[in-house]
């Protein structure tokens, strides 16, 4: 229901045929459902997950798209901005731009002590903060996992960091090497990834890349460019049950996984218009937004 609610607001807020969607997905729970969600959106290119680190690394270096924006199914977007502003935004500034937020908006920006400046660009007014600086969790958080437009090129650097890519660590750790089946007897990926201080899923991907991105801000862009909030988390259920990653939401009583599964099953779906009927102004909101339609 929630995979679902993304796409669908994806696709109403930016022309379908300027984004390819990738999904790694995890084969676990409600197979049938997500195949069901996967025949309704056929142009989106579903990974099978094997082992999050190493699909994820594999994908981005065969992007070829300029940008990525990255999605999390928690998210919904509620409005746009018009994709031609953000390129020429990249163009315009392109030494200095990390980003082009679709979450910030000035009155957030305003309600710390962040600096803000304004611009112009294709006649539209175009702010930005620097994230190096920023006072407020948002301003000073310049990578995370959804609703910030990212050069491909940019994510790709950060990535490779993160993921310790280094020639020795690839021919050591190849999943098809006898070093890997030999070392899989004694100790699990997911350990073994910890173990050298690397990602193993979404949320230490966005935390491992954030935390490279502060202690090494002489090796990135400074700014954070937006227009206005378009997007926010509708924060209802439990991320995982496995990090201590600051994303861990309390469970909103009836809306558990296996609870809006059922729903999902019976016909109900997230009430998109209903969200861009009554916007929200936070990044990250409660279930009073979670409204719910039937087909």
């Amino acid at each position: 229901m929630q995979l679902e609610g993304y796409l669908e607001s994806l696709y109403r807020h930016f022309p379908k045929g300027l984004l390819q969607t990738y999904i790694i997905y995890k084969v676990d729970l409600f197979d049938s459902e997500y195949s069901q969600l996967f025949q309704k959106y056929p142009d989106c290119i579903v990974i099978e997950e094997t082992g999050f680190h190493d699909d994820f690394v594999a994908l981005i270096d065969r992007l070829e798209t300029k940008y990525i924006l990255f999605g999390t199914d928690d998210v919904v977007y509620f409005d746009s901005v018009d994709f031609g502003i953000i390129d020429q935004t990249f163009g315009a500034f392109p030494d200095d731009i990390f980003g082009f937020s679709l979450r910030l908006s000035l009155d957030y920006v305003k309600s710390g002590s962040d600096v803000v400046e304004e611009f112009t660009v294709a006649g539209q007014a175009v702010y930005r903060i620097n994230w190096k600086k920023g006072k407020l969790p948002n301003t000073k958080y310049p990578f995370e996992l959804d609703s910030t437009v990212y050069q491909t090129d940019l994510v790709r650097k950060v990535v490779k960091k993160v993921a310790k890519d280094y020639p020795i660590l690839k021919k050591l750790f190849n999943p098809t090497s006898l070093h890997v089946k030999l070392l899989k007897r004694i100790i699990s990926m997911k350990n073994f990834l910890v173990s050298i201080d690397t990602f193993f899923n979404p949320n230490t991907l966005e935390s491992y890349c954030y935390r490279w991105c502060r202690n090494h801000k002489g090796k990135v862009p400074s700014y954070i460019y937006f227009q206005k909030i378009c997007s926010t988390a509708i924060q209802i259920n439990t991320v995982n049950t496995f990090s201590n990653e600051k994303n861990f939401i309390r469970p909103v009583k009836g809306k558990s996984v296996i609870e809006l599964n059922e729903k999902y099953r019976s016909g109900l779906r997230l009430d998109i218009e209903a969200i861009e009927k009554n916007k929200p102004r936070a990044t990250h909101v409660g279930s009073e937004y979670f409204k719910l339609k039937r087909l």
